[in-house]
């Protein structure tokens, strides 16, 4: 477009306001708000009581006479649209709404200025919000989201100081992004800040505003007498009964330029900046937030001066208005004292309060007032002032400057053009004024091309439907709108999305009537993700011409006339030939196609159009980055490239076409055969002139011979087509004229290319040397035109867009014919061929819409170079907002602490498992398309929730257990379930195809297993070793919010009828446990049971699909029938009892030497002088060598203890039988059971407490860890109970743990393995095999490994606290008789308040790693690292890492090749370390990461910092016994 100069006289400190945007209470946008105001309609709203009620009004505050039933409520604060602004719903959900409105309502601002999104992005961003009442109200009472390690995400999605930058990071905006933060004041002080800067030049587009959303909303306010709040609900601002004002919800933004350069740039001028001011009050007022007459005065009067107007010239004033007794006559004051300075007028300036209308929006005020005052100065209308009724006494408005408009009245001004002024004043006294003005009247713009190119493009296909329908509806109601302007603005003022719509149409009405007829001939739609693809230029040869071919262009594009006269005018003097006359002839049809079809005046006639039309697209800046040309084609190609001059090129084709017309007839035939089949038909009269396809031929000779080769075809059957040509080209009959022909070529300059063209000789790329040969265009007029091969050497570039550009669409035909169908190139035609009844305007701007739609870069600008357009305001995207929120949960009045203590009491430390009853999850009302991952079950289940899945329009990944990996079809894949290379394979093709899932479903434990050892075998290859695996893949990862779930069958027992399977209830140890580890993973487990029938199994399915759209995290849910159940567990009391234990009964007890063993076994031998089996994996000495171990050990040596105690139990009463084995190994077990039977007769009971400890990250879980803790837990338990079966035994007692619930840090394992005896124990109780009790014991505070753990001085008190509300021996044999007594399956036991503990596990986790944090650095304060020994490599980056270290791992001094662990590092302070990186750096890790990298430097350069390494010790190399000593020691930490 040409630059328009300014008009003269255009002030240099003028700021046009281009776009506003913006909701406020009772109007979704400008135009709602626009009309309220004119029409005077209020935004403030009343609530009735059941509305209050459900927000939680208290009835005594409904009941309260101060109670205002009323508020300026913002509509749809919890909808935003995340996936437009690349936010994941979680994300969403996290972000203050101020932030998520102010986005979108920017957006929409910058599409209504005509900013153009891939122009320069020179744009500043001056923003405030309010406080965020989200993150206080709602997000803080979800205490997970501390706990989950959210604090930083929450802090940068509510925080204040983020708005701008926000924006600024989102659309890329590169100028100063400033967020202001003056109270009321914000949003006007925002504009002022911004037309600094576009007046400093340090932007070029500016865009202001602010933001304020008070949640909850509709909850109404208790009014305070001479407080700030309305005491009826209503803002009557100047009104004697004004008492106040009402605060409100909204958001505004308005953008702005300076006014040269949007008169320049044609941008829509709302109103003008002529001049603002700020200041503060300082301490001249009454207190801190009470207005000052001074302040005000001040910054009116240099608001004005700045202007360049009088207070006469100002005819309408938007005050601050807040209808408070004090404010409206300090401010009618201030602004009396400055008009007065000029002019003694009275009543002849208007004022008004956009607050009466919608109340006061804080950090949004000013913005709303600025709106308001725009719309006025630009509609030429003052909006009426609501419930202006009596005037305020205490102001004298007889002798005042001012009148309060109450009615709504036209503007006309007295004289110049209308101006207005706008104040805003924040609490705290930072104040501001602006002064508006009329924007100039601008000329007409003109109709443009006769044919428009409307270009629509969304995110969605929905929204893109929407857009459809909203642009249809607005030129419905506004006909009066310049069609070729709207085009212009969708076309430069709208950024390019993958879903795709154009349309060519004549007028405005043409337009609105296809646009919402929706029909698919007009509305040309598609939808497609590659950019900036490369164009080829394909030039037809001779035959393609036809009479008056561009006559539509030459008339209408004046790049095309211009080259085409140019053109005449050279043939005309070179050759003597009229172009025109020949081309666009005024004779008959029959005379003028007579000329056309020799070849002296047909080829030079082809070449100009072509050539001409190739600059026409050049000019629209559509360059080619290869061409290639048919026959004569090729010469076009040639000239471009610069190989020919233009005056050489027409003067080559016309000698061709000369000497073609002396050559004898020859006709042309093409022929649907392959050069190899073709050959054998050609003989000595025929040559393969063309060979245009794999099956495409063209062969040219002399009449006779063509006519016995047509009538051949036509015996074979092989279809053929005449062409209609009289010459036979590229055959032997043109060699007599080559001689000639060669050396007319080699009278001519010819230079190698500048652009790349394919040869016709040969197919590929055409060399310098080839084309600057006077003998390869001999050649070239000779040999058979090589366009298929051609057509194959430009497919090799997957992204060509093929442009034929010439007559017709020949040789768009061909390459079509070429290209598969998996093929991302296109074709596309520049002219119509003679038969099509279309214009070539038409034509010509359909191929521009789809090359935009097919992802080619189109500059806008350059297609309508020369016009005089202009950006008109059009309907905005189409947000397609979903509820992303997190309503608030009811905060308890008792402290979280409180209920964390030990309770006194022993009978209320016992839970059940319990089930409750619970509705479905709330489906949202349209789930966005996610990528999904799917561990697909046998059964089928999985298959037909991918189905589903798939059918509501998500991505679908299914994964198969297999004997390897591979890929298995389009979205399927198989692996082997134990192997971990396997998951990381198949995450690794997922993220190059940039398919890595958001939602998780694991399927693989729905179904019945194998019987028998192999069976239990391959459930956990399928359930808990799968389950790790893909953790320990996903680890590997950059972090991502991801959501798994886990489904099973036969894990849960809910209604005691089920047929359980213990071992996959290992599953719920990853389940449980992985979200401590991995904060951005949450987990759920759902227990299903199979339907046998397949409606059943349908329902089933549905049932599924509602439980998984809502990624609940942490819970246990269990579909039964139709019913929906969740896990809870209900206090039991459970009072003292005597248990049940025989007189001198003989009990079995697995870890017997043991600490808890050994207290249970000194309690049998107490109470009933029991016969003691106890059984241990270590040797122990015999009987006859215990004397002999005491007089040569101490007595603090291990083993000295145990023998001192086996003395004691016998003392008592007992017997002791002590023997050792693996109770995981039948055959051992089986020789202890019948050594143990031999020695005391038949056993009465068995306690299993044998286990092995566990901890560390599940990242680093290996398979031997993993059988280590399964082996007596899991193995033990199946081995003890097939050897007692038949056994009467009166109870079977398995030690369980706390963590199979709580999922401890580090213990997935330990979890896993003591789900799977909570499952046994209820299978058994389910099938009624014998009395078998799992106890879910809390921790031990004077035995088992949490007290027998070595630690350092510095971290006991760590154990201390942990150890605070542990069972002292006599609690944990009290609890055993009580739970004995009782009888029940499973039992869990806490002497906490459970429910507090589960809701505080993962705070108590951060607890505990924030204190190993300070414990660990209480040695040595915040240092430098000492250069001197070796400054860490990486600079600042390696400075700020060495710190972290030093912190965290208390050491003084750090080098590049120290090692993490031998510096006494572990995993718990490697997840500090990781979580301090992420804090202070901004980079998220994966877990792994330090695990993979242990040296400083290695981490350092990890983060991007730092050189490579010299040789250094590797991580096995450098890790002492002592550091291997102390991480084992510390993972034992928190072992049961």
């Amino acid at each position: 477009m040409d630059e328009q100069n300014p008009p003269e006289g255009v002030d240099e400190l003028a700021i046009a306001i281009v776009g506003m945007a913006g909701r406020f209470p009772g109007a979704p946008d400008v135009e709602a708000f626009w009309r309220n105001l004119r029409e005077g309609v209020e935004g403030i709203r009343s609530f009735t009581d059941d509305e209050l009620r459900a927000r939680g009004v208290p009835e005594a505050a409904l009941r309260s006479s101060d109670f205002v039933k009323a508020g300026a409520v913002l509509e749809g604060v919890d909808l935003f649209d995340a996936g437009f602004f690349g936010y994941s719903p979680r994300e969403a959900a996290l972000m203050d709404p101020q932030h998520r409105a102010f986005l979108e309502c920017a957006w929409e601002a910058l599409e209504r200025s005509g900013f153009e999104p891939d122009g320069p992005r020179s744009v500043g961003v001056f923003a405030g919000t309010s406080l965020s009442t989200y993150l206080l109200f709602n997000l803080l009472t979800h205490r997970e989201l501390i706990e989950a390690g959210d604090t930083f995400q929450v802090m940068i999605g509510n925080d204040k100081d983020f708005l701008a930058t926000r924006l600024a990071y989102h659309l890329d905006l590169r100028g100063p992004s400033l967020d202001v933060q003056t109270g009321c004041s914000t949003s006007l002080v925002a504009t002022h800040l911004a037309c600094q800067a576009l007046l400093g030049f340090q932007c070029d587009v500016a865009v202001a505003g602010g933001v304020s959303v008070d949640v909850p909303q509709r909850t109404g306010y208790m009014h305070q007498p001479g407080g700030i709040a309305s005491p009826d609900g209503h803002c009557r601002p100047f009104d004697a009964n004004g008492q106040g004002t009402v605060f409100g919800s909204g958001v505004g933004v308005v953008v702005l330029k300076r006014l040269e350069d949007a008169l320049r740039d044609g941008n829509p001028i709302h109103a003008i900046i002529r001049g603002s001011a700020i200041n503060n009050d300082g301490a001249s007022k009454l207190g801190f937030t009470a207005p000052s007459v001074e302040g005000q005065v001040e910054v009116i009067a240099r608001a004005q001066a700045m202007a360049g107007v009088t207070p006469d010239q100002i005819e309408y004033v938007e005050t601050h208005g807040t209808g408070t007794l004090l404010g409206d006559p300090i401010e009618v004051s201030a602004l009396t004292q400055v008009f007065r300075e000029s002019t003694d007028a009275n009543r002849f300036c208007a004022l008004g309060s956009v607050k009466s209308n919608i109340g006061h929006l804080d950090a949004a005020a000013g913005v709303a007032g600025l709106i308001k005052a725009t719309l006025a100065v630009e509609h030429g209308l003052i909006p009426p002032t609501l419930h202006f009724e009596k005037p305020n006494p205490n102001i004298d408005w007889e002798h005042s400057p001012f009148f309060v408009n109450a009615k709504a009245q036209e503007w006309r001004p007295k004289s110049g053009p209308r101006r207005a002024g706008v104040s805003s004043f924040g609490i705290g006294g930072t104040n501001a004024h602006a002064i508006l003005e009329q924007p100039p009247a601008l000329p007409a713009t003109g109709a443009g091309r006769p044919w428009k190119l409307l270009v629509l493009s969304a995110k969605t296909e929905t929204a893109l439907e929407a857009a459809t329908q909203r642009l249809a509806a607005h030129l419905e109601h506004h006909p009066e709108l310049e069609l070729a302007d709207v085009a212009y603005t969708l076309q430069r003022g709208r950024k390019t999305f993958p879903h795709r719509r154009f349309l060519v149409c004549e007028d405005t009405q043409d337009a609105a009537e296809a646009l919402a007829s929706g029909d698919p001939e007009r509305l040309v739609t598609e939808s497609g993700r590659l950019e900036d693809r490369p164009v080829v230029f394909m030039f037809p040869g001779g035959g393609a011409q036809y009479l008056r071919m561009g006559e539509e262009l030459y008339a209408q594009e004046p790049v095309f006339r211009e080259h085409f006269d140019k053109c005449a005018a050279l043939l005309r003097r070179s050759a003597g030939l009229a172009l025109h006359d020949i081309v666009y002839p005024a004779k008959t049809a029959e005379e003028a196609e007579a000329k056309l079809t020799r070849t002296s005046t047909a080829l030079p006639a082809l070449f100009v159009v072509e050539y001409c039309l190739a600059r026409l697209w050049m000019s629209w800046g559509i360059e080619p980055r290869a061409m290639i040309g048919h026959s004569v084609g090729e010469y076009v190609a040639a000239c471009l490239a610069g190989v020919f001059s233009l005056e050489d090129a027409l003067a080559l084709v016309c000698e061709r076409g000369r000497l073609f017309e002396k050559l004898p007839r020859g006709e042309m035939v093409s022929v649907s055969l392959s050069e190899q089949d073709m050959r054998p038909l050609l003989g000595d009269h025929l040559s393969l002139a063309a060979l245009n396809g794999p099956e495409q031929c063209v062969v040219a000779g002399d009449s006779a011979a063509v006519e016995r080769l047509v009538a051949e075809l036509g015996t074979r059957g092989i279809e053929f087509r005449r062409l209609h040509i009289d010459v036979a080209a590229h055959s032997h009959l043109v060699e007599p004229i080559l001689p000639a022909f060669g050396a007319f070529v080699a009278k001519l300059k010819l230079s190698a290319p500048t652009r790349p063209f394919v040869s016709g000789v040969s197919g590929t790329w055409i060399t310098p040397a080839e084309a600057t040969s006077p003998d390869y265009w001999v050649r070239h007029l000779r040999q058979t035109v090589r366009f298929g091969q051609g057509i194959q050497t430009l497919l090799s570039e997957p992204k060509h867009v093929l442009l034929e550009v010439g007559p017709g669409r020949t040789l768009s035909s061909l390459a079509r014919l070429q290209i598969d169908r998996a093929s991302t190139v296109i074709t596309a035609a520049s002219m119509r061929s003679p038969r099509e009844n279309q214009s070539d305007g038409a034509f010509l701007l359909t191929t521009l819409g789809r090359l935009w739609q097919a992802g080619v870069r189109v500059p806008w600008a350059r297609v309508h170079e020369g016009e005089r357009r202009r950006y008109v305001v059009l309907p905005t995207y189409p947000f397609e907002r979903r509820r992303h929120w997190m309503d608030p949960r009811p905060v308890h009045t008792s402290s979280p602490a409180a209920s964390l203590q030990k309770r006194p009491e022993v009978s209320d430390w016992f839970y059940l498992p319990s089930w409750k009853r619970a509705l479905p999850p709330a489906p949202p009302a349209k789930a966005e398309p996610q990528r999904w991952l799917l561990f697909v079950d046998s059964h089928g289940l999985g298959h037909l929730l991918a189905r589903r899945l798939q059918d509501a329009g998500h991505t679908v990944i299914t994964v198969s257990a297999g004997e390897s990996f591979c890929r298995a079809g389009e979205g399927a894949y198989e692996l082997q379930p134990h192997r971990r290379e396997d998951y990381s394979t198949l995450l690794a093709s997922l993220s190059e195809e940039e398919r890595l899932p958001e939602r998780i479903v694991h399927l693989w434990s729905v179904g019945e297993p194998e019987p028998g050892e192999a069976g239990r075998a391959r459930v956990q290859q399928l359930g808990f070793d799968s389950l790790l695996l893909l953790a320990q893949a996903l680890g590997a990862l950059p972090p991502a919010a991801r959501h798994l779930d886990v489904l099973s069958t036969g894990v849960q027992a809910v209604t005691g009828h089920e047929s359980l399977c213990p071992d996959k209830a290992t599953v719920l140890g990853p389940c449980r446990v992985l979200p401590r580890e991995m904060p951005r993973l949450t987990c759920r487990s759902i227990d299903v049971e199979l339907e046998g029938s397949t409606e059943r199994t349908d329902a089933l399915v549905t049932r599924l699909l509602a439980e998984l759209s809502v990624p609940a995290a942490g819970a246990t849910v269990a579909l039964r029938g139709h019913h929906r159940w969740e896990q809870s567990f209900e206090p039991v009391r459970l009072p003292p009892a005597a248990p049940r234990l025989r007189q001198r009964g003989t009990y079995l007890i697995t870890g017997g030497l043991g600490g808890i063993g050994l207290v249970l076994a000194e309690h049998l031998a107490r109470t009933v002088q029991a016969r003691l089996v106890l059984v241990g994996r270590s040797s122990f000495p015999a009987r006859t060598e215990w004397d002999g171990w005491l007089a040569t050990h101490g007595e603090a040596d291990a083993t000295s203890r145990r023998i001192q105690q086996l003395r004691t139990l016998e003392s008592l009463g007992a017997e002791v039988l002590v023997l050792r084995a693996d109770v995981g190994d039948a055959s051992r077990m089986e020789a202890v059971l019948q050594q143990a039977r031999d020695t005391f007769g038949e056993l009465h009971g068995v306690i299993h407490a044998a286990g092995v400890p566990a901890g560390g990250l599940s990242q680093f879980k290996t398979a031997e860890a993993v059988a280590s803790v399964f082996q007596p837990k899991i193995r033990g338990t199946w081995v003890l109970h097939t050897l007692l079966r038949g056994t009467p035994l009166d109870f079977f007692l398995l030690c369980s743990s706390r963590t199979a619930i709580v999922g401890d840090f580090g213990q997935v394992e330990h979890c896993a393995a003591n789900a799977f005896l909570d499952a046994f124990a209820q299978q058994r109780a389910a099938e009624g095999d014998g009395p078998v009790f799992a106890v879910g014991w809390d921790t031990w505070k004077e035995v088992g490994q949490a007290v027998t753990t070595a630690m350092p001085d510095s971290l006991k008190h760590l154990r201390d606290a942990l150890l605070e509300h542990a069972l002292s021996s006599t609690e944990g044999l009290q609890v055993f008789d009580r739970v004995l007594s009782a009888g029940l399956p499973q039992v869990l036991v806490s002497t906490q308040d459970f429910s507090a503990v589960l809701a505080n596990g993962p705070a108590l986790f951060q607890d505990v790693t924030a204190s190993l944090g300070d414990a660990l650095s209480s040695a040595v304060a915040d240092g430098d690292v000492d250069a001197a020994a070796g400054a860490p490599a990486g600079g600042d980056l390696g400075q700020k890492l060495a710190s972290i270290w030093q912190r965290l791992l208390g050491v003084e001094r750090v080098n590049p090749h120290d090692n993490f662990f031998d510096l006494g590092g572990n995993s718990l302070i490697g997840l500090k370390v990781i979580a301090e990186v992420k804090r202070t750096l901004g980079v998220d890790l994966p877990t792994v990461s330090l695990f993979e990298n242990p040296t400083l430097g290695a981490l350092t350069r990890l983060l991007g910092g730092g050189p490579e390494p010299e040789a250094a010790p590797t991580f096995t190399e450098r890790r002492t016994r002592g550091a291997q000593r102390r991480d084992r020691l510390l993972r034992k930490l928190d072992t049961k």
